[in-house]
This record gives C-alpha cells, sequence and structure tokens, in this order.
C-alpha cells in the first residue's frame, strides 16, 4: 500500500497573509513542516501543492518537491484531490502547511489505520485535553467519538457539554486527515452540506452521509500559527529544542 503526503500551501491565507514562507527560527514555516513530516515513515511521496510560483520556487530551494495546482479551490482538501487525480498512491494524507511542530508519528498513525481495517474511507486525528480555555474556545475543534474510535460530531461549541461541571476531559481535533483515494475523489465533489455550512467544518460532509471517520488518539499536539503571535510561540519551542 503506497501513502503520499501533500502539504496544500496557499499563499494567501486571510488572518495572516504569507505565512507559509514566514521565518521561524531562520526557517521559512513550509520548511519545517517538510522537514517533519520527510520523517514519517510510511509515506513513499511527499509534495506540496501550492498556488504561487513563490511557494514552489521556495519549497525547490529547500530541495522539497513542489507542485503548482489551481488558484480557486475552496480549501486545502480540493487542492489535494487535484493531486490525487495526477498521483497514482492508495492513500493520501493532507498535512497542514501551518504545522511547524507537527510529530511525524502522527503520519504513521494514520496510514496504519487504513493497513488494519479495509473498510475505513478516512481517518483523523485527536488529542486528549482538559483546559477549559480550549474546551470554550470556537477555533479549537472538539470530537465525539463511539466505542470503536469512529467520529459521532465535530463541533466549535463546548463538546460533550460537562452538565455535573466535573472538569472532565476533552478530544481536541487535529487537523490532519488520511484518505484512500477512490474516496477523496468523490468527496472533493460533493456539495457542502448543511452542518458543514453552520459549523464551517468540511468533515461534517462526510459524517452528514453516514460514513464513518476513524480517530486516532495521540499524545502528541501540534499548535497551529494562525496569527503572528503564534508564530512568536512556535519559534520559542524550536529554538529550546
Amino acid at each position: 500500500m503506497k501513502a503520499a503526503g501533500v502539504i496544500p500551501a496557499r499563499l494567501g491565507s486571510t488572518r495572516f497573509p504569507e505565512k507559509v514562507l514566514r521565518l521561524i527560527a531562520g526557517k521559512p514555516m513550509i520548511q519545517h513542516v517538510w522537514e517533519r513530516a520527510s520523517k514519517a515513515k510510511a509515506l513513499a511521496e511527499l509534495i506540496v501543492a501550492c498556488d504561487d510560483a513563490r511557494v514552489q520556487a521556495c519549497v525547490q530551494g529547500f530541495g522539497g518537491k513542489a507542485v503548482m495546482t489551481r488558484a480557486d479551490h475552496p480549501n486545502g482538501t480540493s487542492r489535494i484531490g487535484e493531486i490525487a487525480a495526477a498521483v497514482q498512491a492508495d492513500i493520501f494524507v493532507n498535512i497542514q502547511g501551518d504545522e511547524p511542530l507537527m510529530d511525524p508519528a502522527n503520519i504513521d498513525a494514520l496510514v496504519k489505520v487504513f493497513e488494519n481495517h479495509a473498510e475505513m474511507q478516512a481517518a483523523t486525528l485527536a488529542v486528549q485535553k482538559t483546559d477549559a480555555k480550549g474546551f470554550f474556545n470556537p477555533n479549537v475543534v472538539k470530537v465525539v467519538c463511539d466505542v470503536m474510535g469512529n467520529a459521532l460530531y465535530f463541533s466549535r461549541a463546548p463538546l460533550p457539554y460537562d452538565r455535573d461541571g466535573t472538569g472532565g476531559a476533552y478530544l481536541k481535533h487535529l487537523g490532519i486527515y488520511a484518505y484512500r483515494r477512490d474516496f477523496l475523489l468523490q468527496f472533493v465533489n460533493w456539495k457542502p452540506g448543511h452542518l458543514e455550512q453552520i459549523e464551517k467544518l468540511e468533515q461534517l460532509r462526510i459524517l452528514e452521509r453516514g460514513i464513518k471517520i476513524r480517530v486516532v488518539t495521540t499524545r502528541n499536539d501540534s499548535p497551529g500559527v494562525d496569527t503572528p503571535e503564534d508564530l512568536e510561540a512556535v519559534e520559542k519551542i524550536l529554538k529550546t529544542q
């Protein structure tokens, strides 16, 4: 089974323009992501799917592979779908281009799901948390699962609701996904679902159609960079490693 990792890298980020090229500890953020992902043992190929020649030149400059994709993709999954239509692999892993602290072991754990479960079409990651700040933050997506580890629902709201105030843990969703190729090519052609449009979470498009998403729990959180303040925090961590 061949697995390909794809890092969608759109230059015109709304909240933090050109963030994939911003320097963190002397390297562009996209290079940190590439170097981390390239350590994953499960990937036979790693591609940056970009929409700007500057990103492509940057990636090629540090020895990575970058492919230009259309500028009109609505999201990263759609951009990866363009790559999947042209590249032969069984599994495609959607690796976020703004998570320079990503643990490559998380990629390996996702790919393993498909080796062990022939029926599974999609998988993602979550990490157990207990902090109230993240629990009530709508930018931190929460997921609840059934006893088999399949997602029941994803939400920006506090989930599950702690009625008795016991301070229980929650699962923070990490935005890395893996798909079987045939399923991915179908998924990107589906129209957004009702719940997806309300929550602005594209993975709900899958659940709304009754298809399971396996959630793999990990101890390795992977904070994203959405603001200049996030970048400074990540840089401090990298400088201590």
